[in-house]
Parts: C-alpha cells; sequence; structure tokens
C-alpha cells in the first residue's frame, strides 16, 4: 500500500493553467475519486501522479519518497504502479492470460510464479475460464476486466484508474462498480479513481474530491459532499438540486418573482441563493404546505414520481415522490408543497467559492 501527498501542485500547457495549487493527502489503502466535469483537470492530475506528466510546479510523494518535484522526476515504471485507462489498451494478438502476464514477465518472473499470481487475479476478476481466448472473443465488460486484473497482478502499491467504466452500457457498469470496490478491499490497496459520474463516486469512494478549472472545490466522504456541499457548483454537479434566489427577511427568506416564502432562523442576512434537492420536497394537503403551485410536467418512472411544479414567475421546483405518496399528481393540478430541508449561500462571493452557511 502507498499514501499519495501532493503539495501545491501546479500544471500548465503554454498559458493554458490546467491544475492550481492542488493540495491533497491520500491515506493508505484508501479508495478516492477524483470527480468533476469534462476538462476540469481530473485526468491531468492522475497523469501527473503515474509519472505521464510532469508538474510545472509542486511536489507528488509516495509515502515518504519524492516522485515529482522540481529536482526530482521518478519514471513510471518505477513507481510500483498499476493504471487502467477508459481503452482497455488489451493487446489483441495476446490470450486473457498473456495480457496479464505480461507485467511479470517483464520483471523476469519464474514461470510457476506467474501462473501462480495469474490464476489468483483472473479468479478474482471471474475471468478464469476465459484464460486462453483472445480480446475479440470478449465482451466490453471482459475487457475491462482484463485491463484490470493486467494492474493488479504485480500487486501495486497505487492502483490508478482513469474513466475505466464509460465505455460499458448501465447495467455493466453498475455490476463492474461493487466488483472493483471488493477487489480493492480484497488487495487492501491505494486506489485513485477519475470519473464524472457522480453515481460512480458516490458508490465506491471512501472520500471524493471535486475539481471544478482545475481547482479543488471539496474533499469529502460522500455522505458529506452531498449533504453539505462547500459552494452551488459542488451542490449543483452532485445530486439534483433547483436554485432559487431570494432574500432574508425578518424569519424567512422571500424567494424573487413567485412572492412565496421559505421559514428562516440562519445567521445569513441579505440577497441569498436556496438549493432545494428533489428529494427533500414533499406533497401536502392543498393550503397546509410551505409553498404552492401548479404541477408542469409529470413523469411516472416507476419508482418513483418527477415533476416539474411552477411556483410562479418563471421559479419551478423539481420534486421526487414515491408514486404512492403522488397517486393523483398530473399535469395542470394545483399542489401543496412542504420543503423538509434546503441549502443557503451567499449570494455574491469570489467565483464559485460560495460560502455555505445553513443546511
Amino acid at each position: 500500500m502507498s499514501s499519495v501527498t501532493i503539495q501545491n501542485v501546479t500544471k500548465s500547457f503554454g498559458n493554458t493553467v490546467v491544475l492550481e495549487n492542488f493540495d491533497a493527502v491520500f491515506q493508505n489503502g484508501e479508495f478516492v475519486t477524483l470527480l468533476g466535469p469534462s476538462g476540469c483537470g481530473k485526468t491531468t492530475m492522475l497523469r501527473i501522479i503515474a509519472g505521464f506528466e510532469k508538474p510545472t510546479s509542486g511536489c507528488v510523494k509516495f509515502d515518504e519518497r519524492v516522485v515529482s518535484s522540481d529536482k526530482v522526476f521518478i519514471p513510471p515504471e518505477k513507481r510500483d504502479i498499476g493504471m487502467v485507462f477508459q481503452s482497455y489498451a488489451v493487446w489483441p494478438h495476446m490470450t486473457v492470460f498473456d495480457n496479464v502476464a505480461y507485467p511479470l514477465r517483464i520483471k523476469k518472473m519464474d514461470k510457476d510464479a506467474i501462473q501462480k499470481k495469474v490464476d489468483r487475479v483472473l479468479a478474482m476478476v471471474h475471468l478464469t475460464q476465459y484464460a486462453q481466448r483472445i480480446p475479440s472473443q470478449l465482451s466490453g465488460g471482459q475487457q475491462q476486466r482484463v485491463a484490470l486484473a493486467r494492474a493488479l497482478v504485480a500487486e501495486p502499491a497505487l492502483l490508478l484508474l482513469d474513466e475505466p467504466l464509460s465505455n460499458l452500457d448501465a447495467k455493466l457498469r453498475e455490476s463492474m462498480r461493487f466488483e472493483i470496490k471488493e477487489i480493492q478491499r480484497e488487495y487492501g490497496i491505494t486506489v485513485l479513481y477519475v470519473t464524472h459520474d457522480q453515481t460512480e463516486a458516490m458508490a465506491m469512494s471512501d472520500r471524493i474530491v471535486v475539481i471544478n478549472r482545475g481547482v479543488i472545490q471539496q474533499i469529502g466522504v460522500p455522505r458529506e459532499i452531498y449533504s453539505h456541499p462547500a459552494n452551488p457548483f459542488v451542490a449543483d454537479f452532485v445530486g439534483k438540486i433547483e436554485f432559487l434566489d431570494g432574500e432574508v427577511k425578518a424569519g424567512c427568506i422571500e424567494l424573487d418573482g413567485c412572492g412565496q416564502r421559505l421559514p428562516y432562523e440562519g445567521d445569513k442576512k441579505g440577497r441569498v441563493i436556496v438549493g432545494v434537492r428533489p428529494e427533500h420536497v414533499k406533497y401536502a394537503p392543498v393550503g397546509q404546505g410551505t409553498l404552492s403551485g401548479t404541477i408542469k410536467s409529470h413523469f411516472y418512472l416507476g419508482d418513483v414520481n418527477d415533476c416539474r411544479v411552477d411556483l410562479g414567475g418563471g421559479k419551478e421546483l423539481r420534486v421526487i415522490a414515491d408514486p404512492y405518496d403522488s397517486m393523483d399528481v398530473e399535469a395542470g393540478k394545483q399542489v401543496s408543497l412542504t420543503v423538509r430541508e434546503f441549502l443557503v449561500y451567499d449570494e455574491q462571493g469570489p467565483g464559485n467559492d460560495f460560502r455555505k452557511i445553513l443546511t
């Protein structure tokens, strides 16, 4: 196992700054996800950790060993890492066994040791029966397992995964999430995982690093990231949420445009942004809710009813409710809503660094 310390790493390509003052510590045996939109710098950070890119400034350490700095650069093959890419990157002319055995043969390991290690890791990823097949005879999910087995077979101190499931269909992606997590637990290995899929991040991670435009927005466990997002960007990127502008007045927030209010006893004053997640809104008996509106659209999705409610003045809330609690909901119907929980942020702030005030 290996811990990873990133100290004040900045990476620029010409005049474009891709990562800025990146500071983080990933502990031994931890599963950490770098989460953010395309182009935010998460893959660049992974490539810096792997040794495929050099930081413009800053330092990367594995345990206490410096692997990248202004004076030191250890090449990828000497960093004791395994890496799985978005494209499977398996050799098409080799059998599954030979693909997985390749890193051990490069190390000139003896034949019996190679057989034992490859057999073990193929069993771990449920590919034992496919050992003599070539990649073209495998499904996409099986090929991705081959790539994972090849990365694991040399028992690296650190495993780096760069959007490894993005080319798989939805059901296979879901099953692979749990398989990867189980393998990580079995090996006790440190994993850094890159994705833009917040569901993957929530399901697999011990901690999540949310990145936007090369800057860390928040680091925390999944529950903290979801329930206490540091700013509107994090709140919007992780989960579903609607934002409403308003102004704090005596004991309430008056929402712009619709003339409706939310009760509020927090310490914020003046203009605010209110964030409401759809699962925190419930239908109430008419006239007894916190807010009222008209159902604008209604979608029955089997396990939930997903609705948009027009509050007036162009303001809307999304409501995702159990269909048994909302059987009579339909477009055009007047409804009352109870908001069980909401977020309040400063309206004015430095870029995306809005301060979270209250849950």
